[in-house]
């Protein structure tokens, strides 16, 4: 999660549990988090606890999934078709994203890697 967020969700630093692991950014270069916070997640009318790692370093995102919580959820995802699917209540359901905001995070990481503009208009 972007500390922007982290701040913008009113959460404080004493909230924060250890994280010692590097990650890394999109540019390539070793990010350290300021630490991981559990919070309750909602997809649909499905309620799952996950944990959060949060990192002071661009990204053309506010957050980023894991594996592990859509395979805890049942998730079903295609980067393809900016979907996942889930089965809730005997029924198929649908978590549907957006062309316009995937092209707009693509070109922020590109401007971004390249040292342009990191930001992108609403065009």
């Amino acid at each position: 999660m972007d500390f922007d967020l982290f701040r913008g969700l009113k959460l404080r630093p004493k909230d924060l549990t250890c994280y010692d692991y590097p990650l890394i950014g999109f540019d390539g270069k070793i990010v350290f988090s300021r630490g991981q916070i559990r919070l309750p997640v909602q997809a649909g009318s499905e309620v799952m606890e996950v944990n959060f790692i949060i990192v002071d370093a661009y990204s053309p995102y506010t957050t980023i999934v894991a594996r592990p919580w859509l395979h805890a959820m049942g998730f079903v995802s295609s980067t393809f078709h900016l979907k996942v699917k889930y089965s809730s209540r005997d029924r198929v359901k649908e978590l549907v994203g957006s062309q316009f905001v995937a092209r707009q995070c693509l070109v922020a990481t590109i401007r971004h890697q390249a040292g342009g503009e990191p930001s992108v208009s609403a065009e």
